[in-house]
């Protein structure tokens, strides 16, 4: 029994070695042999195979990614991805968060790769990030019809804002900034109730309204907001910042960043 034992024990070892050594060749031919005893045709076939998916997949998420490189860079990227980055995930859906995690810290630059690389990348992966989010807006306590000004306005946990670098929303093949811009774009993207995604690009004051927004621990009005923030920036005209804040908080709950403001609590009738 013992000696059969061992004899199951070791049969498996060299199973799952050989699996080991099969993964290894199809992530990177190049440098890791195939396993003895396999014909090259048929390892060709599973080579093709997991790169051709992988990259195809890969262009599906990165579109326009994908657009401003060629074939022969584009290979190299998801070459380059499997060969050094260990995927801890078996669903499709999050690979591409996989590929953004090898661009920001394993990938190696070349000199040809454009600068704003990585800012492209993780702005193409927000929207998909957002798509699949199993993130609701819980409409528990919110009166979605509330008067922003006066009430406390709540931001959607479907709306992210993010700082970049680069004018990502605007690169195109044929539009492709060498250097950063001087001040910071700021984006906000968002869902929908009808699920779509959507990118709205906002100037400072706005982003600065949104963060006042979701960090509103005190419970301060839509008004008492932006009195502080025309404060903070030191504006001369207050009532004319508040017109363009109100104007500002309409269009923002039109597009569903904000779901409302808190329902005031309802007193308890007395017995």
């Amino acid at each position: 029994m013992y000696r059969a034992g061992t004899h199951i024990v070791a049969d498996r070892r060299d199973f799952q070695d050989r699996q080991y050594a099969f993964a290894a060749h199809i992530r990177d031919p190049e440098h890791r042999p195939a396993p003895e005893g396999i014909e090259d045709r048929r390892m060709a076939l599973y080579r093709e195979l997991f790169f051709n998916n992988l990259r195809n997949l890969l262009a599906t998420f990165f579109p326009v990614l994908r657009k401003l490189h060629n074939e022969k860079q584009w290979a190299h990227f998801i070459r380059e991805f499997m060969r050094h980055h260990q995927s801890t995930t078996p669903y499709f859906l999050e690979l591409p968060e996989e590929f953004l995690s090898f661009l920001q810290t394993e990938y190696e630059g070349r000199d040809d790769d454009y600068p704003f690389l990585l800012e492209l990348a993780h702005y193409e992966y927000i929207e998909l990030a957002l798509s699949v989010s199993t993130e609701i807006n819980d409409l528990t306590g919110i009166d979605t019809n509330g008067d922003l000004m006066t009430g406390v306005p709540v931001k959607s946990p479907l709306a992210w804002v993010y700082a970049y670098h680069y004018p990502v929303h605007r690169i195109s093949p044929t539009y492709l900034p060498e250097k950063p811009l001087e001040s910071p774009v700021f984006l906000a993207v968002y869902r929908s109730a009808d699920d779509k995604v959507g990118f709205l690009e906002l100037n400072p004051v706005t982003t600065a309204l949104l963060n006042a927004i979701d960090e509103n621990k005190s419970g301060q009005t839509g008004r008492q907001l932006l009195q502080t923030i025309a404060a903070d920036i030191n504006y001369p005209d207050v009532d004319g910042f508040l017109l363009h804040g109100a104007a500002a908080l309409s269009e923002l709950h039109k597009l569903e960043i904000l779901t409302g403001i808190r329902a005031p609590k309802i007193a308890e009738n007395k017995k």
